[in-house]
């Protein structure tokens, strides 16, 4: 190719570049580049091994960043006492009690992140047993058993409801539900945890008035 054709090219190129507006992309990428490379840390600032001075002038004058750091951080500031260079005879463990005594203290007993309310369900072998031969707190007396033979008539409750469930048992025990029920054929209602408290009264300005002129259902 000679000098004239190569001078051609070059220039359709340059007129091909001024069309797509490569060039002010490209000077606009530059000032970014110069901008930030302004906002650099110098060097002095950096907790990094540097050299110092001619080898840094000379070291200055070759690089293409001068205010890049090695990366090499300082030994007094990150790596004293280096590793290794103590005895492990002379840490001191620091001992917290209870949480640091390992004696029947598993993880989940203080892993209190998930110590959450969970719930407790009850399926109908449970319930048939409560219904047969009751709780903890109340049990009959008059039809659970004492001793072994309690333990073995736990097990046959159990397996008889895990098989045949509550319409078994309540075929086979009609007035068996009656204990439990409250008046009228109702359920329990939850315990009131707090009875001492007196209730909240309203009066007029929170509350309703002795003639309300809209109908209330209470």
């Amino acid at each position: 190719m000679s000098a004239v054709s190569h001078c051609k090219l070059l220039n359709l190129l340059w007129r091909r570049l001024k069309k797509v507006n490569v060039l002010p992309i490209m000077a606009r990428d530059i000032l970014k580049a110069a901008k930030s490379a302004s906002n650099a840390i110098a060097v002095h600032k950096k907790y990094t091994v540097q050299s110092y001075g001619i080898w840094e002038r000379i070291r200055r004058l070759l690089s293409i960043a001068p205010e890049r750091s090695t990366g090499v951080p300082l030994n007094a500031h990150y790596r004293l006492p280096t590793p290794g260079g103590l005895s492990p005879l002379t840490y001191d463990d620091p001992v917290t009690a209870p949480a640091g005594d390992i004696a029947d203290n598993p993880y989940w007993k203080r892993d209190v992140r998930r110590n959450y309310p969970r719930l407790s369900t009850v399926n109908q072998a449970d319930a048939v047993g409560l219904l047969t031969v009751g709780s903890q707190a109340t049990p009959k007396d008059d039809v659970l058993q004492i001793g072994e033979a309690g333990q073995k008539q736990l097990v046959s409750i159990k397996q008889e409801g895990e098989q045949r469930g509550l319409a078994a048992h309540f075929e086979k025990d009609k007035n068996g539900i009656q204990g439990v029920l409250g008046p009228n054929g109702l359920p329990p209602t939850p315990c009131n945890l707090n009875a001492s408290a007196t209730k909240y009264q309203l009066d007029h300005d929170n509350g309703y008035p002795e003639v309300y002129p809209c109908r209330t259902f209470v």
